[in-house]
């Protein structure tokens, strides 16, 4: 897969960044995280929560690489660009989280108690790992925005 593959596929178009957006989307990401933090939520509001910050973690670094992900699909697209905006080094963080994606698909849509206390916590934990290799990234490579 490539930038070019998504483009024709009308699934990224390319896009500038601002630090106000990136700004914007950290703010959200910190909210996130600290909610999902909250032992007494729920496993299955804990784990959206999680997931929600772990995919805008993803859209940061696609913003940063010059896309915005669209149309249907976008999480899971999101998650195969995210692969392309880091690297090698993040395939096992993007192939986690489109298991979480089905996860939260199944949840959201099918039925409840898809999740547990267990995966969410372990949700929690990879997206603000996620969250600091995506910022130690545009701090090496797009300070203008860091």
């Amino acid at each position: 897969m490539s930038w070019k593959n998504l483009h024709s596929q009308g699934k990224v178009d390319p896009h500038t960044t601002s630090k106000a957006e990136l700004d914007d989307l950290r703010a959200a990401i910190e909210r996130n995280l600290a909610d999902a933090s909250i032992p007494k939520l729920s496993a299955d509001n804990r784990f959206g929560i999680a997931y929600q910050a772990a995919l805008l973690s993803a859209k940061m670094a696609i913003a940063c690489a010059g896309y915005r992900v669209k149309g249907q699909g976008a999480h899971q697209t999101t998650f195969e660009a995210l692969k392309l905006a880091l690297g090698n080094s993040v395939i096992p963080a993007a192939t986690y989280l489109n298991r979480c994606r089905r996860m939260r698909n199944e949840m959201t849509y099918d039925s409840e108690g898809v999740v547990s206390r267990a995966d969410a916590e372990e949700l929690l934990k990879k997206a603000k790992s996620l969250h600091k290799i995506v910022e130690n990234w545009i701090a090496k490579h797009h300070p203008a925005v860091a």
